[in-house]
């Protein structure tokens, strides 16, 4: 990673259809728009206030790129972190500049919902050596504990009386004095 440059997180949505190119002799890369609004509450009105509407426009490159275009929708709750850069052209009625984000890391917002994950692995053949995408071993799951969520309907999350969502970790802990 270069110094002197402009990294950041974003939290939106995915405010156009995601495309993917990869014409060939060209890095592969996925595009789609992306809509960000500060929101707070306003204590003395008691409301919930939405600033104003940011977009960018996201671009993730190689091994990133297939799996973001077969993933994100349209209207679906995103995190996105970046590199902020800026394109500049010229259309028929005047300059143009657009906010980009180019992408090392892209998801689902899992405030707002549930996802699968499924590690891609690629090949010699797709020109990046053998092994997982992010050259890293898949993780040995028979190590990590178990948790039973058999009894949840998927989408259900159970909270609190404030509200706050509620874990196995938690009501363990509640369970044994320690919360």
């Amino acid at each position: 990673m270069s110094t002197h440059s402009l990294d950041l997180t974003l939290v939106g949505w995915v405010g156009s259809d995601v495309r993917h190119f990869n014409a060939p002799g060209t890095t592969p890369y996925t595009s789609f728009r992306m809509a960000s609004t500060r929101r707070w509450f306003d204590r003395r009105e008691g409301a919930w206030r939405d600033g104003r509407t940011e977009w960018f426009t996201v671009k993730i490159w190689r091994s990133g790129a297939l799996n973001v275009a077969q993933s994100l929708r349209k209207g679906e709750p995103v995190v996105v972190h970046g590199r902020l850069s800026t394109e500049e052209w010229q259309a028929d009625d005047g300059a143009r500049t657009s906010l980009v984000v180019e992408a090392t890391a892209v998801g689902h917002d899992l405030t707002f919902g549930t996802t699968r994950f499924a590690r891609t692995v690629t090949t010699a053949a797709d020109g990046a050596g053998t092994g997982d995408v992010d050259g890293r071993p898949p993780v040995d799951v028979s190590t990590l504990p178990e948790v039973d969520d058999a009894d949840m309907v998927p989408g259900e999350h159970v909270v609190d009386e404030a509200g706050r969502p509620v874990d196995d970790v938690d009501r363990a802990l509640a369970a044994a004095g320690a919360a």
